[in-house]
């Protein structure tokens, strides 16, 4: 029995051969930032977005994929990439701006395109052409943000959507048959391990086809950052960071894949990212918790 359904093992299955994801960093915003939700955006979220680890947006699609495909191809001989559009809100834009970003990706030993958004920015006229792409032998995935289940948490983090847009926007991708992924955050402040079982049984029950998780990091000049520095959250340990992974993990439906287990940030302007210690430190303890324990993905899932 295998701990739980891996990103790296799905893709070498699907494709043939190791796969790549390349980011692609959009000059664009998200309507929690602009003011036609709110401003300053989730309170954990700083100015740079998600995008610390990528090229400068003013450089194409092309450019960066190119450069990107380069430097992964010669460092670990790779052939198939996906063209992973990160930062912010990727579908908040025109339609003719999004169709020429997209298509923009459509290249050589590109297998895959990959769209990082939010529940409440998804269009039908947007789902059309992408249904469109599909035709040039490109497979299409759609990253949803959710973070968590509790409506009470998504209001303190002033994320600007409820589960509800989530479950709306999982239908209407659905229709189109793109795969998708849902992002969460398993250690919000607020949020419980009754939250943590919920969601994996919120996405189980929806037929999502991949998780990624990702373990909550402050930065500076963002609104959490501020009330960290104040001492007016509390953050679980990272031993009860472990635990919620694995129980999450135990309720998520074993076909599920997971792409991440522990989420990573930039050093600088941080003030706190996974307990001072390595990402790979604690995956470590996460798949030796369930090895141990004989606790794997799926063993309390009732949505099969």
């Amino acid at each position: 029995m295998k701990l739980y359904n891996k990103y790296s093992d799905y893709l070498k299955l699907k494709y043939g051969e190791k796969v790549y994801k390349l980011p692609v960093n959009l000059p664009c915003t998200c309507p929690n930032r602009d003011g036609t939700l709110g401003y300053g955006g989730c309170t954990f979220c700083a100015d740079v977005g998600t995008g610390f680890e990528m090229l400068d947006n003013s450089l194409s699609v092309k450019e960066q994929l190119n450069r990107n495909m380069e430097y992964i191809a010669k460092k670990y001989k790779a052939n198939k990439f996906i063209a992973y559009f990160q930062n912010y809100t990727n579908t908040y834009m025109d339609t003719d701006r999004f169709k020429d970003y997209i298509s923009d990706a459509i290249m050589d030993n590109i297998v895959e395109i990959a769209i990082s958004t939010r529940p409440d920015c998804i269009s039908d006229e947007k789902l059309e052409f992408l249904n469109e792409i599909k035709t040039q032998n490109v497979n299409i995935t759609i990253e949803l943000g959710l973070q968590t289940v509790n409506y009470h948490t998504l209001h303190t983090i002033n994320r600007g959507h409820t589960l509800a847009e989530f479950i709306d926007s999982v239908l209407r991708i659905k229709r189109y048959n793109f795969e998708i992924c849902a992002h969460i955050i398993l250690n919000l402040p607020g949020d419980t391990i009754s939250d943590t079982v919920e969601t994996a049984k919120i996405l189980s029950a929806l037929k999502i086809d991949q998780v990624k998780i990702h373990s909550l990091y402050i930065m500076e000049n963002t609104e959490m950052g501020r009330a960290y520095k104040n001492n007016e959250i509390e953050l679980i340990s990272k031993d009860e960071y472990v635990e919620r992974v694995v129980v999450f993990l135990e309720y998520l439906d074993k076909n599920i894949v997971v792409q991440r287990l522990v989420g990573r940030a930039p050093k600088e302007n941080s003030l706190f990212v996974n307990w001072g210690m390595s990402w790979w430190k604690i995956k470590d303890e996460i798949l030796y918790k369930m090895e141990f324990e004989n606790r794997y993905q799926g063993s309390k899932n009732k949505f099969d």
